[in-house]
């Protein structure tokens, strides 16, 4: 869609827990404009059109443009029921209720994905010994994009001679694949939960809590009544065992769910990680069996030895990208 930019693009990015808005200026060569986020939490609203009207008014800014990142499966272009979230979102709903003149929906990792164009060197981190690849624009490469967060994103990022396309996903709710003998004690546990046990089950903030009950019950021991924050903290701090082997186990189930989608999605080039709850659990990627069962795929494993895992350490990835589609969508190219 060729357009003047002569206003600001509203960007969002709606997760199950958090929105967070911004503006992007397409013209110019760092197009998200950071000192224009804000956060929102779901719960305080009744719909994201309340929200929007609300950081319209916060912040006295505007637009007759908008792109919307949103936690779930968008149905033919125009509506999204957000996972982990009551909120159901229509892009012609919104031009109508708030006087957009367009409104893109697009999957949340669609959006973290289209980020990586814009990154910096040093907003990127390797997990494991393997440097992050170059994009040189003059090759085909494919990549994975995924990370916890309130669910499990999953996207798959094209960059063909100089396109960079995304591929929407909802990986993260694929069966879950047990690999170990504990696996298979976690799986039992939590099938008798759950029903069908997704990956989304054990690799998203809620999963610390699902493995942590699991592992409690395997191990014979009186579980607490813990949040995820209180899990990571007593990891942290070594006062509880039990609650390190928790995040342990989640980043070796993690590395091995990472492998699986480089197989599935010929991703050889590399695995972006991202989501919010990535930061927390840096630590335990980088010392634990993450790397370790991410390449153990059998006859591939020399060639996942190779294949490197890269964590975004932007804050604000998912704005990030949604800055990159309004870009694409004002008729201009990404300046890298």
């Amino acid at each position: 869609m060729d357009r003047s930019a002569t206003t600001p693009t509203l960007l969002a990015d709606l997760g199950g827990t958090n929105v967070r808005f911004a503006l992007a200026d397409t013209r110019a060569a760092a197009p998200l404009l950071l000192d224009s986020v804000r956060r929102y939490r779901v719960k305080d609203f009744d719909t994201l059109a309340d929200t929007i009207g609300q950081y319209f008014a916060d912040t006295g800014h505007t637009a007759s443009h908008a792109i919307i990142a949103a936690a779930g499966r968008i149905a033919n272009g125009e509506t999204v029921q957000i996972t982990n979230n009551p909120w159901a979102v229509s892009a012609h709903g919104l031009e109508a209720e708030i006087g957009f003149e367009r409104v893109r929906l697009v999957n949340d990792f669609a959006a973290q994905g289209m980020s990586i164009p814009l990154l910096q060197k040093d907003q990127l981190q390797p997990v494991g010994r393997v440097l992050a690849p170059e994009h040189d624009g003059k090759s085909s490469q494919s990549f994975v994009v995924m990370g916890p967060g309130t669910g499990l994103g999953v996207a798959g990022l094209l960059l063909r001679f100089g396109h960079w396309i995304v591929l929407e996903t909802e990986g993260g709710h694929a069966g879950f694949a047990a690999h170990t003998a504990e696996d298979v004690e976690i799986l039992h546990r939590l099938n008798a939960r759950f029903g069908r046990v997704s990956n989304e089950r054990m690799i998203c903030g809620n999963g610390l809590v699902n493995l942590y009950l699991a592992l409690a019950d395997i191990n014979g021991q009186q579980a607490q009544e813990y949040t995820p924050e209180d899990i990571t903290a007593r990891a942290t701090d070594g006062s509880d065992a039990l609650c390190v082997r928790t995040v342990e186990t989640l980043a070796g189930i993690f590395g091995s769910v990472a492998g699986d989608l480089v197989l599935s999605l010929g991703g050889w080039d590399g695995v972006y990680l991202t989501g919010g709850v990535l930061k927390i659990l840096m630590p335990w990627l980088q010392s634990g069996g993450f790397r370790e069962r991410f390449e153990a795929k059998g006859r591939f494993r020399d060639t996942m030895e190779h294949v490197p895992t890269i964590a975004i350490t932007h804050p604000e990835p998912g704005l990030l990208g949604a800055a990159a589609l309004a870009v694409l969508e004002s008729g201009r190219t990404l300046a890298r």
